[in-house]
């Protein structure tokens, strides 16, 4: 990237402004970061501002990106929308509004269901659900709220569910990641893009 190039580039603070609470630099975009944020505006529509936050170090973008795809987006025993159920059931555990707005938008997306979607936000206890999503948020809710007691009944109950120890092993990290992820929002200050609240609706 020449001189130019990088000072027509935005840079790192620049993306952050409002996004989160934190000055974490000043450097431009790097190109292969602008060229995920084109994509992402490509798919998406938007950049999501979880990404903008951690654009000030490469590295750890491609870590965070990494993960989540992974865990969000790749091969699994468990549907999309499961997957994004389990967001929000941690989510709400730790109010954290960012991920509250986001993934509860991916809810209604993927269930085509608005209610849904904000009794996953509110309290997923009284949403219909099927006992296998009942058993698989409770499972993640546990282990967000007292991790020290989880035991091979909890285990067991998620196999009786119809879980192999592969799913297991997928719910347990997606809320594990969460609950990491949240805690950076709530540090952070981190907001959510505005199109999340009318996506789906």
């Amino acid at each position: 990237m020449t001189k130019e190039t990088a000072a027509k580039q935005p840079s790192a603070s620049a993306v952050d402004e409002r996004v989160i609470a934190l000055d974490t630099g000043n450097e431009p975009l790097s190109e292969a970061t602008t060229r995920y944020f084109a994509k992402c505006e490509e798919k998406l529509g938007i950049v999501p501002n979880v990404l903008k936050a951690y654009a000030f170090d490469d590295v750890k973008l491609r870590a965070f990106t990494d993960m989540y795809n992974d865990l969000m987006l790749g091969p699994s025993g468990l549907s999309k929308l499961e997957r994004e159920m389990i967001a929000v059931a941690v989510s709400a555990v730790n109010r954290c509004f960012y991920c509250l707005t986001a993934h509860g938008a991916a809810v209604r997306e993927y269930s085509g269901d608005p209610v849904l979607g904000e009794l996953m936000v509110m309290n997923y206890r009284v949403a219909d659900l099927s006992p296998r999503q009942r058993a698989m948020l409770d499972f993640a809710v546990k282990l967000t709220e007292r991790p020290h007691e989880m035991m091979e009944d909890d285990r067991q109950h998620l196999r009786d569910a119809g879980f192999s120890d592969r799913d297991i092993w997928d719910i347990s990290t997606i809320a594990g990641f969460f609950n990491m992820s949240n805690r950076v929002a709530a540090a952070t200050d981190m907001r959510p893009n505005d199109e999340y609240h009318s996506m789906a609706r």
